[in-house]
């Protein structure tokens, strides 16, 4: 947890984790963050399918991380605010003694800490106060929760995009990764620009000029980047309606502008 019990938050400036909140239905958000994120979402249509497929695709993967290739805990970066089908709460509905750490820079998000930390008695869930951009504490700090001689399941959903510099963005993936134990998964989602660049170019400059985070729309290819040496699983980088969805009649979901991929660390 943080020093401070009482985090100072900006109510004046849109914040990604709030205006996520926002497009998914959430209730966590201030009017600066609906006025930017109707902004965006005016320029960029794709922006709300993007936020519901995104969440699902999360509780896909955790369920077959937990379920089919027995992980027992996380790493949640950039977990954003609390919502429906959190990370601890997919992964402990199957195995209750899962163990689950969150990690945001938002200090809204602190103030609803207690929601998250509200786990399973027969596991544990835990709230780390850091940016993405800081690993080495990230890594220290999840030590007191986690095992790390026993196979973790680090997620990074929409968060490295948040990370403009390419040599940087990789250089934090790489050292997570390689902190990891032989045995544990990366579960990545992040935005791309591949169906609409115009409109994603347009929500990105929209949301800066607000006051927002700087953001760049990674290429499929780019993202590849990021699992070098690690064993993708089927069906690959796909878009993230795509991985795995659920059957229907209707066939598979249309694409949305965004990819993800689910790797194992085989070594």
């Amino acid at each position: 947890m943080a020093s401070s019990d009482h985090p100072e938050i900006d109510s004046s400036r849109p914040h990604p984790a709030r205006m996520w909140n926002y497009w998914i239905g959430g209730k966590d958000y201030y009017p600066i963050d609906q006025e930017v994120g109707e902004q965006i979402a005016a320029a960029f249509p794709g922006v709300g399918d993007i936020a519901r497929h995104s969440r699902v695709c999360l509780g896909r993967m955790v369920r077959h991380l937990v379920a089919e290739e027995g992980v027992r805990q996380f790493i949640d970066i950039g977990t954003g605010l609390p919502t429906h089908d959190n990370t601890h709460e997919v992964a402990q509905r199957i195995a209750p003694e899962c163990r689950v750490v969150y990690v945001d820079n938002d200090p809204l998000v602190l103030v609803h800490a207690r929601a998250l930390l509200a786990g399973r008695a027969e596991g544990r869930t835990d709230y780390i106060e850091c940016d993405v951009r800081d690993p080495g504490r990230i890594l220290a700090e999840s030590a007191r929760t986690l095992d790390f001689d026993r196979p973790i399941g680090l997620i990074l959903f929409g968060i490295m995009g948040n990370v403009i510099d390419d040599d940087e963005s990789q250089a934090i993936v790489r050292r997570l990764v390689e902190a990891l134990p032989p045995g544990s998964f990366v579960a990545f989602n992040d935005g791309t620009g591949v169906l609409d660049r115009e409109g994603r170019e347009e929500a990105i400059r929209l949301a800066v000029e607000q006051g927002s985070s700087p953001y760049v729309a990674r290429t499929p290819e780019e993202i590849a980047r990021y699992f070098t040496g690690l064993e993708l699983l089927e069906p690959g980088i796909v878009s993230t309606s795509r991985w795995r969805p659920e059957a229907t009649p209707f066939g598979p979901p249309p694409e949305v502008d965004a990819a993800c991929a689910l790797a194992r660390k085989v070594s």
